[in-house]
């Protein structure tokens, strides 16, 4: 907590995602989470606006990159890592449960042999723990399944990326229904976050301004503890499996769940057909 890194947020408008660039406070050296490549859906256009935003940041104030962290398989957003990787160098980090969403999306997609479901595609496989440097500062991974088997919370200094485990607290929690989440996980995954200190600083991946307020995305495990309306105030976790089991039921498919998941469990790559093209497929009723 006494290690406080510089964070600078990126608001992805189309996606509702944020991105981050996380600064070792010591060293000119960072981190970026949870990037993100463009596409126009309707007309197969994959563009790299968000993510050129990022670099030009980096480069403008001379950082080199570290690490570049995949908190999971994003469902309505698709990863720009393998591009910035390319322009910043890094490493590509995401949890070691990658390899079972990518054994249950690869049946749903009818991935051929070609397609290896060993995690090999990303430069490291984190486990519940594990540390990392960024520069000087440390940081580790915290297993959080629930939204899905791969899910981590990565805390840097006094800082936490959350991915989808909480939004804000008038936003509550992410769904759970996807195929490999649970409702019962999820919540015991967000009081291992709500367990770290009261001060630490908790950064979300999305949020949609609820009830028409500004965007938000930095809060604290205090602030979640006392006011998450999914989970603060002590509900318990038969109240939370409860109602995020009925929630669920009521919500539609992110609009951008086919193309996301065949990127982002190949660390941002875009699949290719037999004849090497670029090339995405739609699965009916598989979902």
């Amino acid at each position: 907590m006494t290690v406080k890194p510089d964070v600078s947020a990126h608001f992805d408008e189309a996606t509702n995602t944020i991105s981050y660039i996380v600064k070792d406070p010591s060293s000119d050296h960072c981190a970026i989470v949870d990037s993100v490549m463009d596409i126009d859906y309707a007309a197969g256009r994959i563009t790299y606006d968000h993510a050129d935003a990022l670099i030009a940041e980096v480069e403008k104030r001379g950082l080199t990159l570290d690490w570049i962290i995949e908190t999971h398989v994003h469902a309505d957003h698709l990863s720009a890592a393998p591009y910035i990787q390319q322009k910043l160098g890094g490493k590509i980090g995401v949890g070691d449960k990658i390899m079972v969403v990518q054994n249950t999306f690869g049946k749903v997609f009818n991935e051929g042999t070609e397609f290896q479901r060993d995690g090999s595609q990303f430069d490291a496989l984190f486990k519940d723990g594990d540390t990392y440097q960024i520069g000087n500062m440390q940081a580790f991974a915290i297993y959080t399944p629930g939204h899905t088997p791969a899910c981590m919370v990565h805390v840097m200094g006094d800082a936490a990326f959350v991915g989808d485990t909480l939004f804000m607290p008038d936003g509550g929690s992410a769904r759970a229904d996807f195929p490999g989440g649970d409702a019962a996980q999820l919540y015991d995954s967000i009081q291992k976050v709500l367990s770290l200190p009261d001060e630490m600083r908790l950064f979300m991946c999305h949020d949609y301004g609820p009830n028409g307020r500004d965007i938000q995305w930095e809060t604290t495990v205090a602030d979640e503890k006392a006011h998450n309306i999914h989970v603060g105030g002590g509900k318990t976790r038969e109240e939370f499996v409860k109602f995020r089991t009925e929630r669920d039921a009521q919500l539609d498919m992110p609009k951008l769940i086919i193309p996301s998941l065949q990127v982002n469990m190949r660390a941002g790559n875009v699949p290719k057909d037999k004849d090497g093209n670029p090339m995405l497929k739609v699965p009916v009723n598989a979902l």
